[in-house]
């Protein structure tokens, strides 16, 4: 279901002006392979998590240039006041149907820099029209679903709930980072209209608005538990936090009496390890030894683990503002790079971007990555080139910036491709999995990473062949 207005202009005038370019060139039915990748992982880790190709998937489905675009391209000018596109290319594009072939690792993957989500092949002006709106569809998203993995894992065995749309960077950002959340681990979101559209969970509790709305808290508590019996948990803190436990126990007991339950109790201030502690004995000592403790406020992976670590009695963490906008790396550094271009006689030409900085130098060629398994867990991911192909014995060059190192692999016990096919000449050929699904393997992939790998850098390298090639062509442009 789409959630936003798709269209084509949901890009950079720069890929509408470069399009442009190579239609008036008559290089626009060239074909181009791009590869859609990000250089470093997020939050200072060691992996992170595909997450967004279902709403690249809904984008693609409908991309087509409607009236109203076209109306609204004819209406831009020069410097000179002339018309910045032609009317005839206006035309060419209201015929225009994508036609790409696209290839991506599935999401929930945990994935690494440098190798590609999204493999981009079909007409040159169509693949340069998608970058802008693949990587903003495709990097939030991502970021997002690794801080929420990094998030869940802090926790440990307790639950997570994303509280983030109303410090969110608009709707869009509140319904995409809702959607990442759940993926990466979360068990709900606030976000209604996350849950309506993607099938996610909800949960809620009141603000400290509906505590003051009432002649103290108790009145409130008890107005609360009256229209909410079986789905009460309570905001303690909006004047005297202990207090406000008791108060939550004695609208517990009289839900009790009318066969219901105080759910939880909600912290959102003060000193969480220790409130939360205090708070524990009060409901154990009166009998509710069930009722959760919910903690909000600021929350983060390394907020949860010190907590967990001063033995704080928290049970549910709900995490905001710093989830829903990636607070302390709020972009994932995602780019999307031309690499190949099919000559007239059909040969593929390889394309390099070079650079003064290392991590900035593309790579050549037409890429899959081929995952390697020792027993059940995966050893090594490897670049190489659809047609240069794999030796062997598997090897090549680490993409650590050292370009001595080597990494070699005599013995495996299986491989797979992670890039698989969705579009093949703009039709879909491959439908998505339902968000559930998708959460599961998120949640397998992060852990089974771990067990082997915990906070160690995972090796990833460019398959000898295409590492030489790189090369070649770097001594040739430079």
């Amino acid at each position: 279901m789409s959630y936003t207005t798709f269209s084509p202009l949901l890009t950079d005038l720069y890929q509408l002006t470069m399009a442009y370019g190579y239609w008036r060139l008559n290089m626009h039915e060239q074909e181009a392979s791009f590869h859609l990748l990000f250089r470093k992982n997020p939050f200072k880790g060691n992996y992170a998590l595909s997450c967004g190709l279902a709403t690249v998937v809904d984008f693609l489905s409908h991309w087509r240039f409607q009236e109203d675009d076209l109306a609204y391209l004819a209406t831009l000018k020069n410097a000179d006041h002339s018309p910045l596109f032609s009317p005839e290319f206006l035309s060419y594009l209201k015929k225009l149907d994508f036609s790409c072939d696209i290839d991506a690792i599935s999401e929930g993957t945990v994935v690494f820099p440098h190798t590609p989500l999204l493999r981009i092949q079909g007409p040159l002006l169509q693949c340069q029209l998608l970058e802008s709106p693949l990587l903003n569809l495709m990097n939030f998203q991502t970021l997002v679903a690794t801080k929420a993995s990094r998030v869940c894992r802090a926790a440990g065995q307790d639950t997570v709930i994303e509280f983030g749309m109303r410090r969110a960077q608009g709707p869009d950002g509140a319904l995409s980072a809702s959607r990442a959340a759940y993926i990466g681990g979360c068990v709900a979101t606030s976000n209604a209209l996350a849950g309506k559209l993607f099938d996610i969970p909800v949960r809620g509790t009141h603000a400290h608005s509906w505590v003051s709305a009432f002649p103290n808290e108790t009145a409130a508590f008890s107005a609360y538990a009256s229209v909410m019996p079986h789905n009460c948990t309570l905001l303690v803190d909006t004047y005297n936090t202990i207090q406000g436990v008791k108060n939550a126990i004695e609208v517990g007991r009289k839900l009790r009496e009318e066969g219901a339950d105080l759910l939880g109790i909600r912290l959102d201030s003060g000193d969480m390890a220790s409130l939360s502690i205090r708070a524990r004995a009060l409901l154990d000592e009166a009998g509710f030894n069930n009722t959760l403790i919910l903690a909000s406020n600021s929350l983060d992976e390394y907020v949860i683990t010190d907590l967990k670590e001063k033995g704080a009695a928290i049970s549910s963490w709900g995490v905001g503002t710093n989830l829903a906008t990636a607070y302390d790396q709020p972009a994932l550094d995602g780019v999307y790079k031309l690499s190949a271009l099919r000559s007239i006689d059909g040969k593929w030409e390889y394309k390099i971007k070079l650079s003064e900085q290392e991590i900035k130098i593309s790579n050549p060629g037409r890429h899959q990555v081929r995952r390697f398994f020792i027993g059940e867990q995966y050893a090594m991911d490897m670049i190489y080139d659809l047609d240069l192909g794999i030796a062997e014995i598997p090897e090549g060059k680490l993409l650590d910036g050292d370009a001595s190192k080597t990494k070699r692999l005599d013995d495996y016990d299986a491989f797979v491709d992670l890039l698989q096919p969705v579009f093949r000449r703009g039709k879909l050929v491959k439908e998505n999995e339902s968000i559930h699904t998708i959460r599961h393997t998120a949640i397998a992939e992060v852990a089974l990473f771990h067990q082997a790998h915990d906070n160690a850098a995972y090796p990833v390298c460019l398959e000898r062949n295409l590492y030489e090639l790189k090369h070649q062509l770097m001594k040739k442009l430079k």
